[in-house]
């Protein structure tokens, strides 16, 4: 592949990337930008990739690039099928009026809103902590302003709660897989982990006040309901646990809880008038999964043409722990999965204390960037008015939140394994 091909690709990425940045700008939907130039992007590696043999390797490359894409779309739509219900029914709605105090503070809000996500995507991916995180928090009559910011505190939340588990990110799982950190050198994370949301829900504070009113919910559910809300928490727990020992891959397990759930609707569904349960398949937003489909596309493709491999040169210029530290502020530019692959393949010397620092580097650094992470892409489509520019409003409490964190994590690291 010729250099100036892959200039043109890299044009390629950088115009999706504008194209999300300046959506209100242009009003073209970010998905149908990401879209168009990852497509472009194989397109055009597959006609000038120079004779029969070399469209086979591109072929093979695609393919590989495809699966894993399909996989995180099953993924998604086993877990958003499950969510939509929830969210239809106001299960989640109805649950969290029915704990919460009567009255409380926004502010107390925000901080039981952060650590239930933080905690939830400890034993679950931040998909599914993300999507059922923003459903409490439109379960509570605020403005909106308050509620783009209880956006960007799940979002941080989440991603900092998926670092000290490897049920919980996949860039920690990878670490661990490569033998480089212990689950029990990964406990030690959640400290860090817990400062810096907190870090981030006192910044938030300022502007935030008044009282929440919190009404009790007399809707009544069926048995079908809870039959539903049991298979998805079951089959959360089953993903961790059928992976942990099995190292069953986590779209199998949901997927079965996908199916279990439309034998339940078909089997305990007695109203004619009640949506089948299938149909909740169609109130997924695809807008979603096509700008999943459109990044993964052009991040797959950044790869393949070596572009990804330049970050590791950070490693021979910088010291680990600020190498470590901007690996996480590039985490919010590039997906963060292929970034730990390629630090990965580099093979960098590090110490046990400076992989820990990475670990939670990479794992919470997209946080900075609404198209950072997993959790931020699905806030943005799933919160009115939570655009890349109103979540860049918030990036330096953001940035701050995440400075603190990762001081915290490479200092208890030294201290406890230097």
């Amino acid at each position: 592949m010729t250099m100036s091909l892959e200039i043109v690709l890299v044009i390629f990425a950088v115009l999706a990337l504008l194209g999300v940045v300046f959506e209100e700008v242009i009003h073209i939907n970010k998905a149908k930008t990401t879209l168009f130039f990852g497509s472009l992007s194989w397109l055009v590696m597959f006609m000038f990739a120079g004779g029969h043999s070399q469209q086979e390797v591109m072929l093979e490359k695609l393919n590989h690039n495809l699966l894993e894409i399909a996989t995180l779309w099953l993924f998604l739509m086993a877990t958003m099928t499950f969510v939509a219900y929830l969210n239809a029914k106001g299960i989640v709605q109805s649950v969290v009026q029915r704990l919460c105090p009567a009255q409380m503070s926004t502010r107390s809000l925000m901080i039981l809103v952060a650590l239930f996500a933080m905690m939830l995507s400890m034993i679950c991916d931040n998909v599914t902590a993300t999507l059922v995180t923003l459903g409490l928090v439109h379960a509570f009559n605020v403005d909106q302003r308050t509620r783009i910011k209880l956006a960007v505190l799940v979002v941080f939340a989440v991603n900092s709660g998926g670092v000290a588990l490897i049920t919980g990110d996949v860039t920690t799982l990878m670490i661990f897989l490569s033998g480089h950190v212990t689950m029990p050198q990964l406990l030690l994370l959640w400290i860090p982990a817990i400062a810096g949301v907190l870090v981030l829900a006192c910044l938030m504070f300022p502007g935030v006040t008044g009282q929440v009113v919190t009404e009790k919910d007399p809707r009544v559910f069926t048995g079908m309901d809870w039959a539903i809300v049991g298979t998805f928490f079951s089959t959360i727990l089953c993903t961790m646990l059928f992976n942990f020992f099995f190292g069953v891959p986590p779209v199998l397990t949901f997927l079965v809880g996908l199916s279990i759930m439309f034998f339940i609707g078909h089997f305990m569904d007695m109203d004619p008038e009640e949506i089948r349960i299938l149909e909740y398949v169609r109130q997924i937003e695809y807008e979603t999964l096509l700008f999943f489909l459109g990044i993964l596309l052009l991040v797959g493709m950044l790869k393949e043409i070596g572009t990804l491999d330049l970050l590791t040169n950070f490693y021979t210029q910088l010291a680990p722990q600020y190498a470590n530290y901007l690996m996480g502020m590039f985490s919010a530019l590039i997906d963060n999965v292929p970034l730990t692959a390629a630090l990965l393949k580099s093979e960098p010397v590090l110490q046990t204390p400076e992989w820990l620092a990475l670990t939670y580097g990479v794992g919470v650094g997209g946080s900075m960037l609404a198209i950072g992470s997993a959790a931020g892409i699905i806030a943005m489509s799933k919160v009115k008015g939570l655009t890349f520019g109103a979540f860049l409003r918030y990036t330096p409490f953001v940035f701050i939140a995440y400075s603190c964190g990762y001081v915290v994590a490479l200092t208890l690291a030294n201290l406890v394994f230097g």
